[in-house]
């Protein structure tokens, strides 16, 4: 079993900016992909980056390309989002999803509020 808990989000200005972290538990030996995806109010959940441990590669939704970061911290088994120069339509809740490669099972954390206001 896998759990994720987010933390880091929180009111800033636009302009501004927010690192969001997503701590993995559990049995993580198998999982592969850590992603970001957002829901805005009325919105359907999009997704906003991932970071594939093999090959080691990092994938950005258009919308936030050149803006936000997706590192890991594998001592700490924590993926970040380093979010910059934010705009009010960033504000969502964010999520952080996990996928098991071996059995394809995914797993979302709880989310995490970020609001940019204008």
């Amino acid at each position: 079993q896998v759990q994720l808990v987010e933390s880091g989000g929180g009111l800033v200005q636009s302009g501004g900016s927010l690192r969001l972290s997503c701590v993995v538990f559990g049995n993580i030996d198998t999982i592969n992909i850590v992603a970001w995806y957002r829901q805005a109010p009325g919105k359907g959940r999009e997704f906003v980056a991932d970071i594939i441990t093999h090959p080691g590669s990092t994938n950005y939704a258009d919308s936030v390309k050149g803006r936000f970061t997706i590192s890991r911290d594998n001592a700490k088994n924590t993926v970040f989002l380093q979010m910059n120069s934010l705009k009010p339509e960033d504000t969502a809740v964010y999520y952080c999803y996990a996928e098991d490669v071996l059995t394809g099972l995914g797993y979302w954390g709880q989310g995490t509020q970020v609001t940019v206001s204008s």
